[in-house]
């Protein structure tokens, strides 16, 4: 399980260390992706591979899914940590993410995101706001 939240800066090269913890979980070389809410999700192979099969299931007659579809996978990228634990994330996803010198890694079960640090507190500031709103909305269902 991915859980946490981890400080780290970008090199000028687009290079990040990733955490050891999620490095334990992702593995050596893992995907990442366009994700929502401008960060980038990442994903454990077998996470992908499970993740990839529910969304062949979609039906493709429709438009939303086939646009969902090309942009989730065209920008998918397959990233090797290297010795120093770093990945270099692609830059068509650091724009997406808007991720300059200071991001954050934050752990969501079976994957990790990535956000820049702005952008995360400002989120996470919002979010805590309705936190507890969200909670009651979401305890209508049933786990």
């Amino acid at each position: 399980m991915l859980i946490g939240e981890y400080y780290h800066t970008l090199d000028n090269k687009g290079r990040v260390i990733v955490p050891s913890r999620f490095r334990e979980k992702l593995g050596e070389s893992f995907l990442v992706t366009r994700g929502l809410d401008s960060c980038l999700f990442l994903y454990p192979r077998q996470e992908w591979e499970s993740l990839e099969g529910r969304l062949r299931g979609l039906p493709f007659t429709r438009a939303e899914t086939r646009a969902f579809l090309r942009i989730f996978f065209s920008g998918a990228s397959e990233v090797e940590v290297d010795r120093q634990g770093r990945i270099l994330v692609p830059s068509l996803l650091r724009e997406h993410a808007h991720l300059n010198k200071e991001i954050v890694f934050i752990g969501v079960s079976n994957r990790a995101e990535i956000w820049g640090k702005e952008i995360w507190e400002e989120y996470s500031n919002r979010s805590n706001l309705s936190f507890e709103q969200v909670a009651e909305k979401l305890l209508d269902f049933q786990f």
